[in-house]
């Protein structure tokens, strides 16, 4: 099992690092953020109401659906359901990083849970991956970072939401796949793996033109089966070539 860094006080060059790393991907959700505080306005929720869903809950999908279907008056059922199958990933997320943070103080497991998002965990990854060490230190940092710039995003939208008429017709959503791409992009570094983003791209793709309501969960569901059926044949054909 990897070891974390010794280091145990993070100097100012750690404490930039991190959030320089951090940058691009705030700056790429910032539309996203400035959607959710704007639609919560316009919803019918208060400012303060409106802050909290990113100050709280901090998650962008989940905060988008959430808003809509508390605007639709949308049971507590159906909410709490949605939301729970759009942040499952977190699980996938969690389970990984149990390995390094389990040996942790609870405050500090607390506070990197919080903050763990689909691009803290990218780019804490990427960084346990460059040095060999998960830093708990760069991992709370960036997400720290990351919360910061959403929720200054959406108290743009915020304040804004009165002025801002039908922003959802400005594709500022588009943010969001735009963001997902570039995190998924830079991880495809072995056949299996882009064997599965492709297949589960055309799976959506074919499964929303058939009007399928949970085409999202049933895409990545196939495009995982297809990246294990690849990985489950690499070795097959590895060992053929050495037998040759």
């Amino acid at each position: 099992m990897q070891k974390e860094s010794p280091v145990s006080r993070p100097n100012t060059r750690s404490w930039l690092n991190p959030c320089a790393d951090m940058l691009p991907l705030s700056l790429a959700v910032l539309p996203w953020g400035v959607l959710c505080g704007s639609l919560g306005i316009q919803a019918g929720f208060t400012p303060f109401q409106a802050q909290a869903m990113s100050f709280f809950v901090f998650a962008g999908a989940a905060q988008l659906s959430g808003v809509a279907m508390m605007a639709a008056g949308a049971p507590a059922s159906t909410l709490f359901g949605t939301t729970f199958v759009i942040s499952a990933r977190h699980l996938l997320y969690s389970v990984n990083l149990r390995q390094h943070i389990r040996i942790l103080p609870l405050r500090w497991r607390l506070a990197l849970g919080f903050v763990l998002t689909d691009e803290m965990y990218a780019v804490s990854a990427a960084h346990t991956e460059r040095t060999g060490h998960f830093d708990r230190h760069y991992a709370l940092i960036t997400g720290t970072f990351f919360y910061l710039c959403w929720n200054l995003a959406t108290l743009v939208g915020v304040l804004g939401g009165t002025q801002f008429d039908n922003i959802e017709e400005l594709g500022l959503e588009f943010a969001i796949a735009a963001t997902f791409i570039a995190l998924v992009i830079p991880t495809i570094k072995e056949l299996p793996i882009l064997v599965s983003v492709i297949v589960s791209a055309v799976a959506m793709v074919l499964l929303t033109l058939a009007g399928m309501s949970n085409a999202l969960i049933a895409a990545a569901l196939i495009g995982m089966i297809a990246g294990f059926f690849c990985e489950s044949l690499t070795p097959i054909k590895n060992a053929n070539k050495e037998d040759k």
